[in-house]
């Protein structure tokens, strides 16, 4: 069925015991900010509450989350947004990513992949991770906004998305590329198109404004309208808030779209009645992650395969809620 394709039904979510923002990433992260300025305990204790509380309100929605535990041994302050590093796809496949940082590529974690395995069908993991030395990085559905409906896939050009690799991924899982140049306010690039798009099955949200070419603006504003959606477009003010860092999830009541409550303060009314014509607007309270520059979206990795069981998984490093 169309719902079932873009909307997954569950998530990937990691719990991170020592969250800080990443030293490695804010030179082209315009959206991160600093938080030197609070204590670093209580800033990951507010940052463990805060995926905590988020992962409650998604389990009471109706979405089943898997949520895994970062200890803080392996130095990652980035593991909240699990989204970079792996993605699940229709017809049991996965794919790992190569990571622009280093301190992020320890992200990459072989028991959350295990454990994926052990609840879900999975027959095939193809990694690009080995194309890193080679200085080659597209960092997953952070990089990659994809329409699974269409097999199309949307990319602001960066260096966390280099061609060659977003290229091998299209052929891999037929999709569609669809590259573009975004900047912000400022004329910085935009570092991950999934803070400037979200792809619902009704609707798409994009920042249409941040695409200088106004060719280019068009032809993308146009492949996402001929698929039958209504394109809402944000304003560059609403991107910078993160309201283009949505998922949408499917419960069964229906459609939820996930994002930050700061998202949602910053959404005109028009914006709200358009989205929820398809789906229920979801907002978690993640004051304390977002200064990493991500938002909620980069939190969620969505599991788009099969279930083995629909209840009593196997997996053992993680909490699996919402069964």
């Amino acid at each position: 069925m169309r719902y079932a394709v873009q909307a997954p039904s569950a998530v990937v979510m990691i719990r991170p015991h020592a969250f800080e923002s990443n030293p490695e990433t804010q030179a082209d992260n315009a959206f991160q900010k600093s938080s030197e300025a609070t204590d670093r305990t209580i800033v990951a204790k507010q940052a463990f509450e805060e995926v905590t509380q988020a992962a409650q309100s998604l389990v009471q929605a109706g979405v089943r989350v898997h949520l895994f535990e970062d200890d803080g041994q392996q130095k990652t302050p980035d593991s909240v947004f699990p989204n970079n590093w792996f993605s699940t796809h229709a017809g049991g496949h996965l794919a790992v990513y190569p990571m622009y940082s280093p301190n992020r590529r320890r992200e990459r974690r072989q028991d959350v992949i295990d454990a994926l395995k052990a609840d879900y069908r999975v027959q095939d993991v193809i990694d690009y991770s080995g194309l890193e030395p080679d200085g080659l990085f597209l960092e997953g559905t952070g990089a990659m906004v994809l329409d699974h409906i269409s097999r199309v896939a949307y990319v602001c050009q960066s260096q966390r998305a280099h061609p060659i690799v977003l290229e091998r991924f299209a052929t891999h899982f037929n999709f569609e590329p669809m590259a573009f140049d975004a900047v912000d306010l400022h004329g910085r690039a935009i570092y991950h198109t999934n803070v400037l798009m979200c792809i619902g099955t009704d609707f798409a949200l994009v920042g249409l404004d941040l695409i200088p070419d106004v060719k280019r603006r068009a032809q993308v504003q146009d492949r996402l309208a001929e698929t039958g959606r209504e394109v809402i477009a944000l304003t560059a003010a609403q991107i910078a808030e993160f309201c283009g860092n949505a998922i949408e999830l499917q419960t069964p009541t229906g459609r939820v779209v996930a994002l930050s409550t700061r998202a949602m303060a910053a959404l005109q009314p028009w914006q709200i009645e358009a989205i929820e014509r398809s789906a229920r607007l979801l907002p978690l309270h993640i004051p304390t992650i977002e200064l990493a520059g991500g938002s909620v979206r980069c939190m969620l990795a969505g599991v788009h395969l099969s279930a083995r069981w629909p209840t009593n998984p196997l997996t053992k490093n993680a909490v699996s809620l919402g069964e």
